[in-house]
This record gives structure tokens, sequence and C-alpha cells, in this order.
């Protein structure tokens, strides 16, 4: 199982749109991807968190939020007026991420990150903070701590576009929504380009934790069929897939230099 290419998916008009969003968002270097669904007053509380503690200064980061045109909520998502959203249809998490992550970059971002509904950034300038890890790599991925898995798995991720770019994708081709915190981890460890940062607080506000009510949506996405098909096919790239990838990315990324601020 592969994951359908934005193009094949999207209607020209979509694509246009898209891209045009995620133009003006890569003006700034981390470009954010929240996709969402059926939580509209979620996604405020999300813009409402980001916009509070995003950049003393110049900000480094930029939200897009990403909504599906059948979702019942649409109306209400568009009543938020946020002007960084994207509307297409429906793709699941990880073909949307794989969708949009590769386009972002091409369209100049220096990195590209993944944010919840329910993930709520709490530190101030968590994002100049995530982008100069970043860059003290070269390449790599960057998290803080979310309050529940803390440093075991970055919930919320910023990744190098360098690697986007290698891989073509965000996540392996064939995942839906399970696992895909385990799949960056495992990538930053052992290309030896990882860095958690415990002092940036991107607190997840999951039902798991705690900190939210397991609405239809949750039990979709963690359902037994949902974690049995994700970790299949995520042991099944682990196995037969990422050691050559593995190795063709070190040989890309090695003595590749500390990216200098702009």
């Amino acid at each position: 199982m592969t994951a359908p290419s934005f193009d094949s998916v999207q209607p020209d008009g979509v694509q246009t749109a898209a891209a045009e969003i995620l133009t003006r968002a890569a003006r700034r270097p981390l470009v954010m991807l929240a996709p969402t669904r059926g939580r509209p007053a979620a996604a405020a509380e999300l813009i409402g968190a980001f916009v509070g503690t995003v950049g003393l200064g110049t900000p480094s980061a930029s939200l897009v939020l990403v909504v599906d045109d059948d979702d019942p909520e649409l109306e209400n998502y568009l009543a938020l007026g946020y002007p960084w959203t994207i509307v297409g249809p429906r793709l699941r998490l990880g073909p949307t991420l794989n969708a949009l992550a590769p386009l972002a970059v091409s369209v100049g971002a220096e990195a590209v990150g993944f944010l919840g509904d329910d993930h709520r950034p709490r530190t101030l300038d968590w994002d100049s903070a995530l982008v100069a890890a970043l860059r003290r790599m070269g390449a790599g991925v960057a998290y803080g701590d979310d309050g529940f898995q803390h440093e075991r798995i970055p919930t919320a991720v910023a990744i190098s576009a360098d690697l986007i770019e290698a891989l073509g994708w965000m996540v392996p081709p064939g995942m839906i929504h399970l696992y895909l915190d385990d799949w960056w981890a495992t990538l930053g460890r052992e290309l030896g380009r990882l860095a958690y940062l415990p002092e940036v607080l991107i607190e997840h506000m999951h039902p798991a934790a705690g900190k939210g009510e397991w609405d239809a949506a949750y039990h979709e996405v963690n359902s037994p069929q949902m974690f049995a098909h994700d970790g299949a096919r995520f042991q099944e790239f682990l196995a037969a897939e990422w050691p050559a990838l593995r190795a063709r990315l070190h040989t890309r990324l090695d003595g590749m230099s500390p990216r200098s601020t702009p």
C-alpha cells in the first residue's frame, strides 16, 4: 500500500490553493501542519495557544490547519476565519502529512512539523528553539516535552526539509495514524540526529493522559484494527525498507554542516 500523491487526489483548484497557503507559510522557517477533523473548538484552542507562544520578536513557525471537505463541522471550521486553512478530500493523517510536507519543502520551507489539534504549545518562543536545534544538527528531528510521553516519542515534531526531501514523504507510506511518532523517533535516533528539548513544553491534551474526552474520532483512530494495521505496516517497513534507506540517508547527510541562521 502506498500513500496517494497530492496531485492525484486533489482537484486543481485545491492543489493551487494549498500551494499558495504553504508558500505564504514557508516565509517562516518552520511550517507546522495540523490536520484536524470534527473538532473546530479544539482547533480554535490550538490556534490561540500557537499565536500566544510563537516567536518572541520574529516568529519562526507558521501553523497550517488541514480540514476535510466532507467534515460535518466544516462550516464551523471556516467560521474560525483562520487564513491558513487548507480544505480538501479526506486522506487520513499519514497520507495528509505525506501529501503536504514535500509540497511545503518544494515552496521553500526549511523544516516541516506536526501538531495535533490536541496539542497546546505552552513555552514562549518554542518555535525558535526547535528551529535552532535543527540548524545545529544541519538536518534532523527535534521535539519538546509533551507532558505525557516526554522523551520517549515526539508526539509533536519538527523535521528538517533535507530529510523530507530525501525521503519524499514524512511517514512511511501505508501508515494511517498510529506509530507515526515512533517512526520520527526512529528516524532521528538511528541517523544520530535527534534533539529532545525538555525545556520546551508542547502539551498533549490526549484522553490517555487524562487531559481530554474519548470522542468518536479518538475511538476510531485508536481501534484494535488501526493498531493492528499500522503496527504491521511499521514493522514491515523497518524490516524490509528501512535498512537500505537508512544507509542512503547516512551517505547523503554525512558531512553536512550545521545550517547558519539566514
